[in-house]
């Protein structure tokens, strides 16, 4: 296959699965390749598109009779901080990100697997293997990173980052226009943290401090208890027919 065709995306329809978010009902996704020397543009104008990226896949729902799930992406220089978003800010004081290359380790697939025997021991991704987990982290022909939380010790103000065990990390696509936040996962037993929350609300300001204007946060699904907090973070944007429109 030659350079020049990669770089022409072909897309494909699954066929129907179990939707995964809404009982009873089907779901369908087009999809593409994300390689090649323009994998980063393609997957910056695709983003935009209301597409997601899984290794080096780029995928959109296409379900037939139904338009659920919603592209969302929190708007950085309006965000507005709830009085309960304060609260997770505060009880995470002692922690701090590291944005790192997007090479896996032990320790992050340790928590990983921490993380889905607590929390999706029947998913989709039960059964990942170390080796599922590092091609999730590594196969990215796009800029990618991985944020690694840990909590602050006496070196941090010098180089910037945590110490002792890895508490919460987060998979992360740097677009042209925000960050990207993939999949991210913590440490079950700490979650008086709301350590999901805390994430999403350090890569804002880690968007702000980069001067992007986005974070986005994949698909919201009205009626969807797993989708459901990504409506808190206002104010948003949210993909419809015609274009995105502005929540909050």
């Amino acid at each position: 296959m030659t350079t020049q065709a990669r770089d022409q995306p072909q897309f494909y329809l699954t066929a129907p699965t179990s939707c995964p978010y809404l009982p009873g009902r089907q779901e369908r996704k087009v999809f593409t390749h994300l390689i090649g020397r323009r994998a980063g543009e393609l997957n910056d104008v695709l983003t935009h598109g209301g597409f997601r990226r899984s290794q080096t896949i780029a995928y959109r729902p296409a379900c037939d009779g139904c338009r659920a799930c919603v592209s969302v992406r929190v708007l950085v220089d309006d965000f507005v901080v709830s009085r309960n978003m304060r609260r997770v800010m505060e009880a995470n004081e002692d922690l701090v990100g590291d944005m790192r290359p997007n090479e896996p380790t032990s320790e992050q697939y340790s928590l990983f697997r921490h993380y889905l025997d607590a929390r999706h021991a029947h998913g989709g991704m039960a059964d990942m293997t170390a080796l599922d987990f590092a091609m999730m982290v590594e196969d990215s022909h796009v800029e990618t990173r991985m944020v690694e939380y840990r909590r602050r010790g006496p070196d941090t103000a010098i180089h910037g980052r945590g110490q002792g065990p890895l508490i919460a990390s987060a998979l992360t696509d740097v677009l042209a226009d925000g960050l990207s936040m993939v999949y991210s996962f913590y440490d079950p037993d700490l979650a008086d943290r709301s350590l999901g929350t805390m994430m999403i609300l350090d890569h804002i300001v880690r968007a702000r401090r980069m001067g992007l204007p986005h974070v986005y946060l994949g698909y919201w699904v009205e009626g969807s208890t797993k989708m459901g907090y990504k409506s808190r973070f206002l104010p948003q944007e949210r993909l419809l027919p015609g274009g995105w429109h502005r929540v909050g």
